[in-house]
């Protein structure tokens, strides 16, 4: 009999390239069987407090909360240079102002999620922006566009549409992550239930890989999940998603990777603001 294990992971195109195969046993999963739990991340974020999940995408940021249940995996990481969260706008006036920590602090500013790692940079980077509501990701962009709110933070496909959409970046934090560290940003990691055992989470650790892998390999192949789920999303934008979230890094976190988690971690829990 297999062994079931429940997987989380969002909608996006990078997840779903990155797993299609390993749920859909294109590759030998030998005991186990995946079955998937597509969610948008903060859901996943939610989920993992309670530890509802054996393995499951999560913020970094909301890993910090989990370390006693959960341990990150070497392979299947949102994890890179260039990848960052953007905080964007709808008026050229808020984002030449936006320099002023006074005027930031009057600022509506929609998040997507708590426990997501984009809010907490921009709770390190920027602790006087106090107004904010979280909506789904997906709905940021027309938030802004009707004006309801003064600022979003664009997680996901959305750093490729906003401009087109005439929407205006303020800030990269991407570009600050990288300034300040001269390391890779880590956003989203997979998480095993520590529960599972060491041997069994190296196993689905190998698999993972397996699976990011034969991904690379066969790219035509895995498209067709990554569009049951990408909605009405543009193919170009899809493949761009994928091209900057899934990386060697995804393949294995390496010593590079393993520092910038590490680092991303303790320089947080270390920041009295936080």
């Amino acid at each position: 009999m297999k062994k079931i294990i429940h997987l989380g992971f969002s909608p996006c195109p990078n997840d779903c390239f990155i797993f299609d195969a390993l749920i859909h046993k294109k590759i030998d999963t030998g005991q186990y069987e995946f079955i998937p739990v597509i969610e948008d991340v903060e859901n996943l974020n939610q989920l993992a407090l309670k530890g509802e999940l054996e393995v499951t995408k999560l913020s970094y940021h909301a890993y910090m909360y989990c370390t006693d249940k959960y341990v990150y995996l070497n392979s299947g990481s949102a994890l890179g240079f260039g990848c960052g969260p953007l905080l964007i706008t709808h008026s050229e006036s808020i984002a030449q102002n936006f320099i002023n920590p006074s005027y930031r602090s009057t600022l509506r500013v929609l998040i997507p999620g708590e426990l997501t790692t984009a809010h907490l940079l921009l709770k390190k980077f920027f602790p006087e922006i106090k107004s904010k509501t979280c909506v789904l990701f997906s709905e940021i962009e027309d938030l802004l566009l009707k004006k309801q709110y003064d600022a979003g933070l664009i997680i996901h496909e959305n750093r490729f549409t906003y401009s087109q959409k005439g929407l205006i970046k303020i800030v990269d934090f991407g570009e600050i992550w990288e300034q300040q560290t001269h390391l890779p940003i880590p956003l989203g990691g997979i998480m095993a239930k520590k529960s599972l055992g060491e041997s069994t989470i190296l196993e689905i650790d190998r698999l993972i890989k397996e699976s990011v892998i034969y991904a690379f390999k066969h790219p035509k192949d895995v498209m067709n999940f990554v569009k049951q789920h990408a909605q009405e999303m543009d193919e170009s934008v899809m493949r761009q998603h994928i091209q900057l979230y899934v990386n060697d890094f995804s393949i294995d976190l390496g010593v590079e990777g393993r520092k910038a988690i590490e680092y991303f971690i303790g320089n947080i829990k270390n920041d009295n603001n936080l």
